[in-house]
């Protein structure tokens, strides 16, 4: 015991008495102090006393798409982290094509008596789907957030980036650089977060070029997300003489670089690519992305407290929280 006491002193830099008090949770230590040793404990690889071990104050179900586009573990890691503090531990469940669905997962969360869910870009994002789903929860009654996609008469907080803004940046930057033909992919339009860069794409280019409406149509081109996706739509798109091109996501804009370049174009010489969300390892491809930023901790840690808050019995407003987004310029617009 002296020998491990001796180790954590030295790791903590305090007195082997102050570890032994630590140890025993005893008073008379600095919180400070306290946490360092903790922290020594931690990292040497020794088990925490059972006195000492933070209880988990519940769970808390994390429903997210599948994991293939990194914006999504992005969001909960910081979920994560902010829920950490808090006490509540996360149950994630990722949905992949084919596996498990938002509803089974639901069911899951529910045998496990998690005390909330955040919902990240579920069903409630699809204008398609019976969103009757979240008002049964609501009604058990269990508090739930939802990310990324509004749904009117479900009395639940919402927490959202801006996507008009997110379209209408792309385009004026574009329009800055000298691009007139500029063109908008993005995902199925059934989703609420589509359909609004859709409106902000429109308007922004209405507002900032002479294209006409009937032009407009034949410049977006909606296609499954994804690299895959994005390269299709993209080359129709090229195809048609655009010069700039606004993604819906980031993984869609790469498909757009992959498309360009099949056709022995440069980026951004010959074309202008603008992704969305600024997803990890953007600023690293092959040319840096430019691309619209999502405030992926300032909307993740909004949607932890205004969880919590639900749980604790103080209501948050039954509304949507709009993030506005913001325009990273990096190499694939850099020249026109």
């Amino acid at each position: 015991m002296r020998a491990r006491l001796s180790d954590i002193a030295q790791q903590a830099e305090v007195s082997e008495a102050t570890v032994s008090r630590v140890l025993n949770d005893r008073p008379g230590v600095a919180p400070e102090t306290r946490q360092a040793v903790l922290t020594a404990l931690d990292v040497l690889g020794y088990e925490r006393p059972a006195r000492l071990r933070k209880r988990s104050a519940g769970l808390v179900g994390l429903v997210v798409p599948e994991l293939d586009n990194p914006i999504f573990p992005a969001f909960a890691q910081i979920i994560e982290s902010a829920l950490a503090p808090t006490g509540y531990t996360p149950v994630l469940c990722t949905q992949t094509p084919g596996g498990v669905r938002e509803d089974e997962y639901v069911e899951m969360l529910l045998d496990r008596q998690v005390s909330g869910i955040v919902f990240v870009s579920g069903l409630h994002a699809d204008t398609a789907a019976d969103h009757d789903r979240y008002r049964t929860l609501l009604a058990r009654p269990l508090p739930i957030v939802m990310i990324n996609g509004y749904a009117p008469g479900i009395p639940a907080p919402f927490v959202s980036c801006d996507d008009r803004e997110s379209a209408e940046l792309a385009v004026a930057h574009l329009v800055a650089l000298g691009h007139r033909r500029i063109g908008l992919i993005t995902g199925p339009d059934r989703f609420v977060p589509v359909q609004r860069k859709v409106a902000g794409y429109k308007a922004a280019m209405g507002r900032l070029t002479d294209i006409t409406s009937d032009e407009l149509t034949e410049l977006t081109e909606l296609s499954l997300f994804g690299v895959e996706g994005g390269e299709a739509a993209a080359g129709r798109l090229i195809e048609r003489g655009v010069t700039g091109l606004v993604c819906g996501s980031d993984l869609m804009a790469l498909g757009a670089i992959r498309a360009a370049r099949q056709r022995g174009l440069s980026v951004p010489d010959d074309v202008s690519v603008v992704g969305y969300d600024d997803s990890p390892l953007m600023a690293f491809t092959d040319p840096p992305l430019t691309t619209v930023r999502q405030p992926v901790a300032a909307m993740a840690v909004a949607a932890v407290r205004a969880l919590v808050d639900e749980i604790n019995g103080h209501p948050s407003p039954n509304s949507e929280y709009l993030f506005r987004p913001e325009l990273v310029v990096r190499g694939s617009t850099a020249v026109t």
